[in-house]
């Protein structure tokens, strides 16, 4: 796993030695910010279900200002700290090691607003699904923010949760980027 793009581009990053945590492929991650290019300069990301951070440590490589990294898990939490600290990007993120519906919550009464978030959870469990609903819900996202969840290609998702509404599907082999906005 490398870094596809930014001032940090071709830097690796230290991969989980568990088959739990399913990193990002790099041609997909890359795909990715090729697409959300001109919403990252500056901008603060949410990455939930980080995993190993790949996805909030691209960010910050385009040009995020600050990243917030949510998983519950302890392996990938501590990949996450490795990563930030070994790339000397730990003062530009957080990492909150919860559930993210917990986490969600207490970002939300901290007054935390996101422009851009990224959700990808387990395949197979509905949690994007879940996780869109509470963000379309929640006044945590920027009035012109940008919602993106990778998901296996056999998963639906709807095309509207509360203020969200899908704008764009892309496909990569098995997994399909969906994008949303505020449609407020």
């Amino acid at each position: 796993m490398r870094i596809t793009g930014g001032t940090l581009r071709g830097r690796k990053l230290i991969a989980p030695k568990s088959s739990a945590i399913r990193p990002m492929r790099d041609p997909v991650r890359s795909a990715l910010f090729s697409i959300l290019d001109d919403f990252v300069e500056g901008s603060r990301f949410l990455d939930l279900f980080a995993g190993t951070g790949s996805v909030g440590i691209e960010a910050l490589s385009r040009g995020a200002s600050f990243a917030v990294f949510v998983d519950r898990g302890r392996e990938a939490v501590e990949i996450i700290e490795r990563n930030l600290q070994e790339l000397g990007l730990i003062s530009r993120a957080e990492i909150v090691q919860d559930d993210v519906f917990r986490a969600l919550e207490r970002l939300r009464r901290r007054g935390e607003r996101f422009d851009l978030a990224f959700v990808g959870p387990p395949y197979g469990q509905n949690l994007a699904h879940h996780t869109l609903e509470r963000l379309g819900e929640l006044s945590l996202l920027r009035d012109d923010a940008v919602v993106v969840t990778e998901v296996f290609k056999k998963e639906r998702l709807e095309d509207r949760y509360g203020a969200l509404e899908l704008v764009d599907e892309r496909t990569y082999g098995d997994n399909v980027l969906k994008f949303y906005r505020r449609a407020d």
